[in-house]
């Protein structure tokens, strides 16, 4: 196979203006990008803005939109108002994208607790974390103007926070299907029961059905973190996930599961033997599927592979690299038996978590942020042809 690639920058860092107020200033990190095409053509792509990393009490949820295919973009701007929930702050971290058809598009939001601002996300010394919850915002008219956001209630789980880790997805025949994983709340001293899970609507959001577990160890050792699931051309859904192996301490290949039921029943999680964290697979037709990954063994570099059998041959014989910088390694040695370690390890990433969607000509778009330093970072794009 052959690739033609071409890049482009969505944001550059810093990210000014006078609609973020004087309270925000200049926005230097601009990380955890998603994107999304729309029927008309128009590359519409939401991220997170912050003066710095680790400031969250200063992030924003903020997007942008391309009308000619990434030559030229919008001013960014920052549309969702984050409400307080039983008296406490918030603020939006993460929105996601689904295309409804037409100009109607769905944001999928993640709120995260701010009431103390001297509270990191993380607690090391628990594996908890600060609350996070579900919002979703409608737009009509290709993203321009957004409805107020709305609550999802996460049935079974509204006692811990959940962290999305994508959109809702839009399934064939109408349902929606969230897609989050379980946390623990801050200084709940048990152990950490981790899973991928998902949750379907059938009235638009209106109501949501028992959720149900995509990928969970019972033994606790495996941590399927970041799923990342894609409706396929025949229906099924295809889920990869950013595993951590708990016990040794390390990072394992990338593992998938795969649901053939409209996500309510999963096989278990088989190793891809693709190294890195992934974006969501992308069906490009004719048998082929797309993997976009982080690959962070040595100096961080963006990847993609092709397969022409699902998972199965997802080899380096079809790899390409994205986007590449001479800087030095960004993993490293980890403690056995926690994740403290990976926690640390990931607020230190200047490059990382891509997003990767099909265009009309069978072409592959990608998103993905990078920059020299974890407080200074951009928003790139990159247009894969594939033959």
């Amino acid at each position: 196979m052959s690739f033609e690639i071409t890049h482009g920058t969505v944001v550059k860092s810093p990210l000014q203006g006078a609609a973020f107020g004087t309270l925000y200033g200049a926005l230097h990190s601009n990380t955890f990008p998603r994107v999304e095409v729309l029927d008309s053509g128009r590359w519409i792509v939401g991220f997170r803005a912050s003066p710095a990393k680790q400031n969250e009490t200063l992030q924003r949820s903020m997007i942008t939109w391309s009308d000619d295919q990434g030559q030229t973009w919008r001013d960014p701007v920052s549309p969702f108002d984050p409400p307080e929930i039983n008296g406490r702050r918030g603020s939006f971290r993460t929105v996601a994208f689904e295309n409804l058809g037409g100009k109607n598009l769905l944001a999928t939001l993640l709120w995260q607790d701010i009431t103390d601002p001297d509270l990191p996300l993380f607690n090391p010394a628990t594996e908890g974390v600060q609350d996070m919850r579900i919002f979703t915002s409608l737009s009509t008219d290709g993203g321009e103007d957004w409805s107020a956001p709305a609550r999802v209630i996460e049935e079974g789980y509204q006692d811990v926070p959940v962290s999305i880790t994508g959109p809702i997805l839009l399934l064939p025949g109408g349902t929606w299907m969230s897609q989050f994983e379980l946390n623990k709340t801050y200084h709940d001293t048990r152990p950490w029961k981790q899973a991928a899970v998902v949750g379907h609507s059938h009235d638009r959001g209106k109501t949501w059905r028992p959720s149900v577990i995509v990928a969970h160890d019972p033994s606790l050792r495996m941590l399927y973190w970041d799923q990342r699931p894609a409706v396929l051309q025949d229906g099924s859904i295809l889920s990869v996930f950013w595993t951590y192996d708990k016990q040794a301490g390390e990072y394992v290949n990338i593992h998938a599961s795969r649901s053939f039921d409209a996500g309510i029943t999963w096989t278990a999680p088989v190793d891809t033997g693709v190294p890195g964290q992934p974006a969501a697979p992308v069906d490009l037709g004719g048998g082929r599927m797309a993997l976009v990954f982080v690959d962070r063994r040595t100096s961080p570099m963006i990847k993609l592979r092709l397969s022409t059998d699902a998972v199965a041959t997802l080899d380096e014989s079809n790899e390409l690299i994205i986007h590449q910088r001479a800087i030095r390694k960004q993993s490293v040695q980890k403690q056995s038996g926690t994740s403290a370690g990976a926690w640390s390890e990931m607020e230190a990433f200047s490059i990382g978590l891509p997003d990767a969607v099909r265009l009309s000509d069978r072409s592959l778009l990608i998103v993905y942020y990078a920059g020299d330093d974890r407080d200074h970072t951009d928003i790139r794009w990159a247009r894969v042809m594939v033959d």
